[in-house]
């Protein structure tokens, strides 16, 4: 097990519910990302969604497309991002997924970027615009004995592919509560209970809710259902608006925290 599965273990044992927050690489700064995730260790995050910015991030709504485009003007890329998580896995354990695009793992070649993935303590990787039938050569890359654990994500309209998307998974399962990019106000899904349901049926790892989350009262009424929820644009308004304030993020973080159970 890596450290992604080691905590969803010691939750499950504990009976508690998973936190999730997404937060982009690079914001405030590189300095800032450091203590940010220091700061939500320390305040009980249970894993960390880091993205890492790209210039085309088409699975991301407005907010999360401006802090990835705000990042790239600060010099943010790929080799700066392993050389802040070789700094903080000094004295940082909080398992770490980070939230990118094909072209970034391509540009940096398979092979290559799973080896640094390794070195750095990178325990994840969720890549929305790979599906699953063209995973293989990543797949066989991350297969390498303590390598990143690739997560996937399933979608209300794929209900007929979920066993065929789950079939091999690790970690959790990622569920998009609504269709379309995140951070979207529509609200989630209006089957989303059945649908979260049959995932939950069909899945052998824990099943976690994702896309319009700012509280945790937005999962009550599948909280019985789901291991988890992961909040993404909602806190990175919360972390810009501001100024990325370390009490006012780990404020949040133990709020939703305590009130997820």
């Amino acid at each position: 097990m890596n450290r992604i599965e080691k905590k969803l273990a010691d939750l499950k044992e504990k009976k508690e519910k998973a936190f999730i927050t997404y937060m982009t690489a690079g914001l405030p700064d590189m300095e800032g990302t450091k203590k940010i995730i220091r700061a939500q260790e320390e305040a009980g995050t249970d894993i960390l969604e880091l993205g890492i910015p790209f210039s085309d991030p088409v699975a991301d709504g407005p907010v999360i497309q401006q802090a990835s485009y705000e990042s790239i003007l600060k010099g943010t890329n790929i080799h700066k991002i392993f050389t802040m998580m070789e700094e903080v896995r000094k004295d940082c354990e909080i398992p770490i997924i980070f939230m990118m695009y094909y072209n970034t793992i391509l540009h940096y070649g398979v092979e290559t970027f799973v080896e640094k993935c390794m070195e750095t303590g990178v325990d994840g990787l969720i890549v929305p615009d790979l599906p699953k039938e063209e995973q293989g050569e990543l797949a066989a890359a991350l297969e390498k004995d303590g390598a990143p654990i690739l997560i996937q994500l399933v979608a209300p309209v794929s209900k007929q592919r979920v066993p065929y998307i789950l079939e091999g998974a690790r970690g959790f399962v990622y569920c998009v509560s609504s269709m379309g990019v995140t951070g979207q106000d529509g609200g989630f899904h209006k089957n989303v209970v059945n649908y979260l349901k049959e995932v939950k049926e069909q899945s052998q790892i824990p099943v976690m809710m994702g896309f319009g989350i700012k509280e945790a009262k937005d999962v009550e009424a599948v909280r019985d259902i789901i291991d988890g929820a992961i909040v993404g644009s909602h806190f990175i308004k919360i972390m810009k608006e501001s100024n990325y304030n370390l009490k006012t993020i780990t404020d949040y973080i133990k709020k939703f925290k305590s009130e997820l159970g």
